[in-house]
């Protein structure tokens, strides 16, 4: 008999994704709302929430790729957790449509209040071959795909004896020169260095890394002077950065650059690992709500984090983080929103769980506003680069200050020891290079040991010859005609 699950018939804060702003606003309401008889509901696709300032350093091999993640199931103890995804909400009904993650049939869930917090994903654009042969690098899976997949063609390219098949398999492409782009690539390739010096098949100059940055400069959030030092830090360290240069396509393992903005070829190669950090957008699952959608594509709200429509604010429905058009009184995207980042979805998520709850009260709201403080960016070991309040670091002390802020920043002490331990190893023993195989078809070893090898096929039995004495008597018309030959002869 089929068992049906059953949810809390208590008044509902329905929150919508997992990320920072759905961790800490579930966090911070889940004892209060209990309190009063309420109940705190988090759906997301993934069990857990995920640090992404730390992917490129788990891609890289320096923190493990658990110590990013932060369990719902641990640190949401009084929440009610649906694993799987909102497919659309129809806010003036007060229900929303839940798609479970492991394909059951959708079911709807009534609430009375919601938090859209779906965050971002990865924005691509129609370029031939890009789906087939590209990553992205927003998920904990693809940092692991992506530590497993440079180690694992070093390998290869080690034993290979095609001259072509080498060089693809030591090429690696990131595009996008942001923040995620540039620390993908300077970690990916302080790990490759350290791998190729254990293994004397392959030489260092064989490894070839290619940035590919559509914009006249990179990393915008630092200075321009700094992001020209990080330029030449990059080539320093043997690596190719391109501005003004565009991905045109991506078929077959094939590698095709254009200038811009003339469209003309820049280079041609080809390459086994190509690598999108060119953007995000905000969830598209917001267009499957009766919710005011901006040009942006992001849910439109006040400095309270209210979802406003025309006529004002929209009761008992909340937004924030990267699926939100949040204003930002200090200054920062050009149409005065909040730049989609974790340092503004950490502490808006704080913001709105404190204005959720005083709005059950009738007491007044706080608005939200953070003056954003500098970046920091790590690029491998003891090297980074930062901005904090106006000072610029770089090299070792920018590294420190990257280090110390998301160490920081990451959230729940459990979750800050077991990175901070990480660290402390990789410093006496370095980077972790054993790559992991097979994670895609873990069952292969059982499979291959449990079927049962084919036999070989029998062979035709040979009928011995028969000894000369042994030989069968002629028949009776054969003597005949022996005869009649002989008589003949006469």
């Amino acid at each position: 008999m089929a068992i049906t699950p059953t949810f809390s018939a208590r008044p509902r804060v329905l929150v919508v994704g997992g990320g920072y702003v759905g961790l800490y606003t579930a966090f911070n309401l889940q004892k209060k709302i209990a309190k009063f008889g309420g109940i705190v509901t988090l759906v997301d696709p993934l069990p857990y929430m995920t640090y992404q300032p730390f992917l490129p350093e788990v891609a890289g091999g320096n923190i493990e790729a658990r110590h990013a993640v932060v369990s719902h199931r641990k640190h949401l103890k009084e929440t009610e957790l649906i694993q799987g995804s909102v497919t659309s909400i129809d806010h003036e009904n007060r229900t929303a449509v839940i798609a479970p993650v492991d394909g059951g049939a959708p079911f709807e869930l009534p609430y009375h209040d919601v938090v859209m917090a779906a965050g971002a994903v990865t924005r691509t654009f129609p370029i031939k071959g890009l789906a087939e042969s590209g990553i992205g690098l927003k998920t904990i899976e693809e940092a692991v795909a992506l530590r497993n997949q440079v180690l694992s063609l070093i390998e290869q390219a080690s034993t290979a004896t095609d001259p072509a098949v080498r060089a693809r398999a030591l090429t690696f492409v990131v595009v996008g020169g942001g923040f995620a782009g540039i620390e993908t690539i300077a970690e990916l390739e302080d790990m490759a260095r350290a791998a190729v010096k254990l293994n004397n098949r392959v030489e260092q100059s064989e490894l070839r890394f290619v940035l590919v940055e559509a914009m006249g400069r990179i990393m915008p959030e630092v200075t321009e002077k700094q992001a020209l030092w990080v330029v030449d830090h990059l080539r320093s360290r043997g690596m190719e950065v391109l501005l003004n240069t565009s991905l045109d396509n991506a078929e077959g393992k094939g590698i095709k650059l254009i200038n811009l903005p003339d469209k003309s070829v820049a280079q041609e190669f080809d390459a086994d690992t190509l690598i999108w950090t060119a953007g995000v957008m905000a969830n598209p699952m917001v267009r499957s709500t009766d919710f005011p959608i901006e040009p942006r594509g992001r849910v439109s709200v006040n400095a309270n984090l209210q979802i406003t429509g025309e006529f004002g604010v929209i009761p008992n429905a909340w937004a924030a983080g990267d699926v939100a058009a949040v204003p930002d009184v200090t200054g920062g995207l050009p149409d005065g929103t909040c730049v989609p980042n974790a340092q503004h979805a950490l502490r808006q998520a704080k913001r709105l769980a404190k204005n959720l709850w005083a709005s059950r009260f009738n007491k007044p709201m706080k608005g939200y506003k953070h003056k954003n403080l500098g970046a920091v960016a790590g690029f491998g070991e003891w090297k980074g680069v930062a901005k904090i309040m106006g000072i610029q670091l770089k090299g070792p002390l920018a590294w420190v200050a990257h280090r110390g802020y998301h160490g920081l920043a990451m959230p729940t002490v459990e979750r800050k020891f077991r990175v901070i331990m990480d660290w402390f190893v990789a410093m006496f023993a370095g980077r972790d290079l054993a790559q992991l195989e097979f994670l895609d078809n873990p069952r292969k070893a059982f499979v291959t040991a449990a079927t049962p090898a084919p036999k070989p096929a029998a062979k035709p039995a040979e009928v011995p010859a028969a000894p000369a004495s042994e030989a069968p008597a002629a028949k009776p018309a054969e003597a005949k005609v022996e005869k009649k030959e002989e008589a003949t002869a006469k």
